[in-house]
């Protein structure tokens, strides 16, 4: 049940740290723990994903954003840096499901 999902998001740094992420949509959040949800969820609530933003494609996962119901996603200092991101930037992101443990 393989699912892709493309949205824009705000790149924004986690208060008094060098992380950087991007909130995944309510909407794309509430599908993806649809699809998700069950006693294979790992640790943490993480789910493995396949990211792309421009050109740059990495594997990774997301994690549940406590209070909200949102995933968010980590953008790495290597993807930020090839796609000239910073703190406040829009990226399009494309997502799709990449653990063995959902399909």
């Amino acid at each position: 049940m393989p699912a892709d999902y493309v949205f824009d998001a705000e790149v924004y740094r986690h208060s008094g740290t060098t992380w950087f992420f991007v909130t995944v949509p309510a909407d794309v959040s509430a599908d993806i723990r649809a699809r998700t949800d069950g006693p294979k969820r790992p640790g943490f609530g993480s789910i493995r994903v396949r990211v792309s933003i421009e050109d740059v494609s990495w594997d990774t996962s997301i994690f549940p954003e406590s209070g909200n119901g949102s995933f968010v996603l980590p953008i790495k200092k290597q993807v930020r840096s090839r796609c000239d991101l910073t703190d406040g930037d829009t990226a399009t992101v494309r997502l799709a499901l990449h653990d063995p443990a959902f399909d």
